[in-house]
């Protein structure tokens, strides 16, 4: 996270077999698209085992934002994760404001105006 200090970031723990975690990601995609300019970050943490897999599931749905393998959920456990999705929205200064646990409409306007909040914009 320290690279990412200063921009407000969501991190969203997932896997290919989750099925509503599929069902979010275009979503998250518009969310990215619309606000990554602004500042803000969206990083995928995929909890599967194989690369191959989760670069096969990036190009299918045409994801653009970084997708993070923790194949042995340590990133997880350090973020004490309790299944997936679950979504961490982090501040500029670094501190977890949200824990959003289960899946979100991501571009819903309420999401879109609370992260821009958090970008100042």
């Amino acid at each position: 996270m320290a690279d990412h200090r200063g921009q407000v970031v969501l991190i969203n723990f997932w896997a290919t077999w989750c099925k509503p975690c599929e069902d979010e990601m275009p979503a998250m995609q518009r969310l990215y698209a619309e606000l990554q300019p602004l500042g803000f970050e969206l990083l995928a943490v995929s909890v599967d085992k194989e690369a191959p897999e989760v670069a096969a599931f990036r190009d299918k749905m045409s994801l653009t934002f970084p997708i993070l393998l923790d194949s042995d959920e340590s990133v997880s456990r350090l973020y004490q994760t309790a299944g997936y999705p679950e979504s961490l929205l982090i501040d500029r200064d670094g501190v977890v404001v949200e824990r959003y646990v289960g899946p979100r409409e991501w571009d819903d306007a309420a999401y879109v105006e609370r992260i821009r909040k958090l970008l100042g914009s």
